[in-house]
């Protein structure tokens, strides 16, 4: 059966310079129904519409990473809106705040808002990163209300649920299977499965048994065996559960 829907991917890392062709072949044609690969600027965007338009279950997304951005960023948002017009572009994203980095949170600010803002006016989704800046993530989420994922979500439960009640999904990969991940599992504890997505981030963020190394889609199977065991149920339902939501998220069913 294939029920692996990988939400969150970034098959164009140089990580994947050596095989990626015969890697995502050979994902497809296993257990992975579907892949979103994230643009993270515009070179990264158009590359994953171009991996995009290679293979059936793999979709774009486009937009510009927090990490990415200069003084240019906000005269690049229509260049982004041309490439969300392409049909195998199915989100608007990575898009989001990370005050980790060293760049001017206005400005972060102003390009997420305005981010949110073109997918509005395209109704599409979002994909969003947000790392150290829970507050203003979801401050900026309630002002837009956008619909889609919170990606890699590294919030309390009680953000979480927050987000869930504003109609957007909660996503979960290898770290769940972290030593030290007992607020992911709050989390996940907290937010029903129709309200969770799996992802990878790969080639970053493998689960153990493989941590430290090269991340892929078919390792979502070990996320989703530590989510059904907290969730007392089996990694198949947890599959096709967050399958379906993929596919609703993204406008694909």
């Amino acid at each position: 059966m294939k029920d692996i829907f990988d939400t969150h991917a970034h098959y164009d890392d140089k990580a994947f310079d050596p095989d990626r062709d015969e890697l995502i072949s050979a994902l497809l044609s296993g257990r992975v129904c579907g892949i979103v690969n994230q643009g993270t600027d515009i070179a990264s965007s158009r590359f994953s519409l171009e991996l995009a338009e290679k293979y059936d279950g793999l979709y774009a997304a486009v937009g510009l990473h927090p990490e990415c951005l200069d003084e240019n960023s906000m005269n690049e948002i229509d260049t982004v809106r041309q490439l969300a017009a392409h049909p195998k572009a199915v989100a608007v994203g990575e898009i989001g705040l990370d005050y980790y980095y060293d760049v001017p949170r206005d400005l972060q600010k102003n390009v997420f808002s305005a981010m949110l803002e073109l997918a509005d006016d395209l109704s599409m989704p979002v994909n969003i990163h947000d790392r150290e800046a829970h507050g203003d993530t979801l401050d900026i989420i309630k002002k837009y209300r956008p619909k889609g994922i919170l990606h890699c979500f590294s919030g309390s439960a009680e953000m979480a649920r927050e987000v869930v009640k504003l109609g957007m999904y909660i996503g979960m990969g290898g770290v769940v299977t972290f030593k030290n991940a007992r607020k992911t599992l709050e989390v996940i504890d907290a937010v029903p499965l129709e309200s969770l997505v799996l992802e990878t981030d790969c080639p970053y963020l493998s689960p153990v048994p493989f941590r430290g190394k090269r991340n892929d889609s078919g390792n979502i199977i070990y996320t989703a065996e530590k989510i059904a065991e907290i969730k007392s149920t089996t990694a198949e339902e947890v599959l096709r559960i967050t399958k379906e939501n993929a596919q609703t998220v993204y406008k694909l069913k």
